[in-house]
């Protein structure tokens, strides 16, 4: 198989990985099994499936139409699509590389084109998706604040609480939060966010640039973007992205401030999906909010 016959045969993939017809070398993934294939032209391709078949439906399919979406703002680098299955997902081989300070301006700078480049409502058309659970991407007008702790935060609460990740103390400061939300941020457009902005979803290539990989895109706040990069360490050179971000596109006053209200819905995806370890740092994020 070479690329010509995948991309007019994207449906026999998985038949000719079934039948090592492709050769697969493993990589590190996320919550998805990852590799790389290698063609008969030499042509290679990142592939992610689910570790145990069959796979959350739409999953696939979602991620190849957040990274489209991404993509056709024309302002940060995505990965090309090969396929999108309900079974897996195939897209161009990126060569990894180190991040350089001009490259993160330029990041923050393509950034804050991509979340310029809008959506038509809060959510998105199509289903979502974020790590191994469902994201209600129902679309909405908004105001955001209220999107924000109905579609964002309470899901993920309540499923965090269930599973008991969460102390009935920390459940009862996020539901304070969440009482008064609309308090604490400012209201913007819907803006054309990646969702699932944490470091270790900016790909960092050869040639020094920034890519956007394994998006929960939809319609979004664009400080929420932000927020995350600085979860879990830090992006490389972050200062050097938010300085590119804000000279192209100027953040309202206050942003720091809100950081740990946008951060808190990705943690508190961490607590419903991977459980207490993260406890502490909602805990934290929804303190600070309240304290603010």
């Amino acid at each position: 198989m070479d690329m010509a016959y995948l991309r007019a045969h994207p449906e026999q993939l998985p038949t000719f990985l079934r039948h090592q017809r492709i050769r697969e070398t493993p990589v590190g993934g996320g919550v998805c099994s990852a590799s790389r294939l290698t063609l008969d032209d030499g042509t290679s391709l990142f592939a992610k499936t689910w570790p145990s078949p069959p796979a959350p439906d739409g999953m696939f399919t979602s991620e190849a139409a957040g990274l489209r979406w991404l993509g056709e703002a024309r302002a940060v680098a995505v990965p090309e699509v090969i396929v999108a299955l309900p079974e897996l997902i195939a897209m161009e081989w990126v060569e990894p590389g180190e991040a350089t300070r001009p490259q993160a301006e330029a990041f923050g700078r393509g950034l804050a084109r991509t979340h310029r480049g809008g959506a038509d409502t809060f959510g998105a058309s199509w289903p979502g998706w974020i790590g191994p659970l469902p994201l209600d991407n129902t679309p909405s007008a908004g105001p955001w604040a209220p999107w924000f702790a109905e579609r964002r935060l309470l899901p993920y609460l309540r499923i965090s609480a269930d599973r008991g990740a969460l102390s009935g103390e920390d459940v009862t400061a996020v539901e304070r939060l969440l009482s008064q939300i609309s308090g604490y941020a400012p209201e913007e457009p819907p803006a054309r966010i990646h969702g699932d902005l944490w470091p270790g979803n900016v790909h960092w290539a050869a040639d020094g640039r920034g890519w956007l990989v394994d998006p929960a895109a939809h319609g979004g706040h664009r400080e929420t973007d932000l927020a995350t990069l600085a979860l879990f360490g830090g992006v490389p050179h972050l200062d050097a992205i938010l300085a590119g971000y804000r000279a192209e596109w100027p953040l309202a006053d206050g942003w720091r401030a809100r950081i740990p209200l946008h951060q808190l819905h990705l943690l508190l995806v961490h607590t419903a999906a991977f459980g207490a370890a993260y406890r502490g740092s909602v805990r934290a994020a929804a303190d600070a909010v309240l304290r603010s």
